[in-house]
């Protein structure tokens, strides 16, 4: 936690302020902090409980987190070389620290499992979205490939199971308007608005029968709101299987392992920034994920490829 030194006030010490400052602390853990080295300049030196209040400047507090539930699954790595780490995600596994998520992430489990200190997503999946993700291994490559994510210059082809829907057979293209209200969790969708902000091909491309028809689709998105493919699928009258948030917000436990969202981003596709090959990333997973639809016996996906 960053913390700013005002120029006002009457302390002494660095400590005197932030035993103000935090009052979740008390004196005791402050002070234990302190000994451990829990706070810090931004040089790294150490502030101890004789350091000199100076206003304006600024120290750094380390936080201590709430115990997060493990997400018991590998990540399995597709590929890399010295710029990119390429990863298969799991379902649960947010893409980085945030929120109320922050060691039970792919950023923090990888940077400390393959030993990258630097590593920094390219671009996000949803927590719940499994499949291709591509993460940058140093700083100086960070911005080529978010610039390439940010300029929608990557493909994406997503594999999602839902119930059936009439008229997708052949690839239709799907214009909504979506909006994201601070504090809710949910995207809805504005009906009628003259300025669709989110593209979606949507094509069916199998079916068939778990506890009730269902279809094997391919969404191929060219644009990234958030939630994009969920409330598109929902607004159209086809949750896709697994979703606890559409069409409305379940009061199931948060991580119900056992039961995933259906939901694979399947295939990227990009020019590299950087040497100009082109290339194709493709996960090793399959619909449906784990065994929670095993009704379904065989995987499906093997006529849902894109290449």
């Amino acid at each position: 936690m960053r913390v700013t030194l005002p120029h006002d006030g009457g302390w002494t010490t660095v400590r005197e302020h932030l035993l103000d400052r935090l009052s979740k602390l008390s004196a005791a853990e402050l002070d234990a902090k302190l000994a451990a080295g829990d706070v810090a300049a931004p040089d790294g030196t150490p502030v101890t409980g004789s350091t000199p209040y100076v206003g304006g400047r600024v120290v750094f507090v380390r936080r201590e987190f709430a115990p997060e539930p493990v997400v018991p699954f590998d990540i399995p790595v597709i590929e890399q070389d010295d710029r990119i780490l390429v990863i298969d995600k799991p379902p649960f596994l947010a893409t980085m620290p945030r929120g109320s998520h922050i060691t039970q992430t792919a950023v923090a489990r990888l940077r400390d499992e393959l030993d990258l200190p630097l590593l920094s997503p390219a671009h996000r999946l949803d927590r719940l979205t499994s499949g291709v993700l591509v993460l940058t291994k140093h700083p100086r490559w960070r911005g080529p490939y978010q610039e390439l994510f940010a300029a929608r210059r990557a493909g994406k082809t997503y594999l999602a199971l839902a119930p059936v829907l009439d008229g997708f057979d052949r690839p239709r293209d799907v214009h909504l308007h979506l909006v994201k209200v601070h504090g809710r969790h949910a995207t809805t969708v504005e009906v009628g608005h003259p300025a669709p902000n989110a593209h979606t091909r949507i094509a069916l491309v199998d079916q068939f029968v778990a506890g009730g028809p269902l279809g094997l689709y391919r969404l191929e998105p060219t644009t990234g709101r958030t939630h994009q493919l969920r409330a598109t699928m929902s607004h159209l009258g086809a949750p896709i299987v697994g979703d606890p948030l559409y069409p409305v917000q379940q009061t199931v436990a948060r991580d119900d392992f056992d039961h995933p969202l259906q939901l694979l981003a399947e295939q990227l596709t990009f020019v590299d920034p950087i040497d100009g090959t082109s290339r194709v990333l493709r996960s090793g997973r399959r619909l449906p994920i784990a065994d929670a639809y095993h009704q379904a016996t065989p995987p499906l996906g093997n006529g849902a490829r894109s290449d």
